[in-house]
């Protein structure tokens, strides 16, 4: 079946983003021979959960991304998911800078990759698989590592970051 080009790509964009997502911020080390590695981290809402065993998750990375190498080519990574009063801690990894760590408070994880506190959720993973997906990559990490803490989530819905409100009670 011959690829058909989308129609409008603004509107499937928008009809895209009816699908509510988490916010995270996926961050790495450079791998160096000595010394320190640069530190790269960027604010992602293409996120998932894989398999729980193995424990794997997804997430996405634009193939002309000026991280795109050294993400790809990183041993570990670390996925922070962020919490609803981590707006601006977002909003600093969306923008382009070029040393985004300068200036913030952050710790380094157990495999080398700098992790943030106050986040709702932590997964310290392997760089496990790379699969092809159009204009990005999918990266699979293998978790070997998580936290977990109740706090409110940080949410993406209709180009808006958006807060829940709980209706229900939690699933078991």
């Amino acid at each position: 079946m011959p690829d058909t080009p989308v129609p409008d790509p603004r509107a499937l964009r928008r009809a895209l983003g009816m699908f509510a997502t988490g916010i995270t911020i996926v961050t790495a080390t450079e791998k160096r021979a000595r010394g320190n590695g640069r530190h790269v981290g960027m604010t992602v809402n293409c996120f998932a959960s894989v398999s729980l065993d193995p424990p794997l998750i997804l997430w996405s990375l634009q193939k002309d991304s000026s991280e795109f190498d050294l993400f790809r080519h990183c041993d570990y990574f670390a996925v922070n998911v962020l919490a609803s009063d981590q707006l601006e801690l977002c909003r600093h990894f969306a923008n382009k800078n070029e040393n985004r760590f300068e200036g913030l408070d952050f710790g380094m994880g157990e495999f080398g990759a700098p992790v943030f506190e106050g986040c709702c959720a932590l997964f310290e993973c392997r760089n496990f698989h790379h699969h092809d997906g159009g204009d990005h990559v999918i990266f699979i990490g293998r978790i070997e590592r998580f936290e977990r803490h109740e706090r409110e989530p940080l949410v993406f819905h209709g180009g808006h970051y958006r807060a829940l409100k709980r209706s229900t009670p939690p699933l078991d």
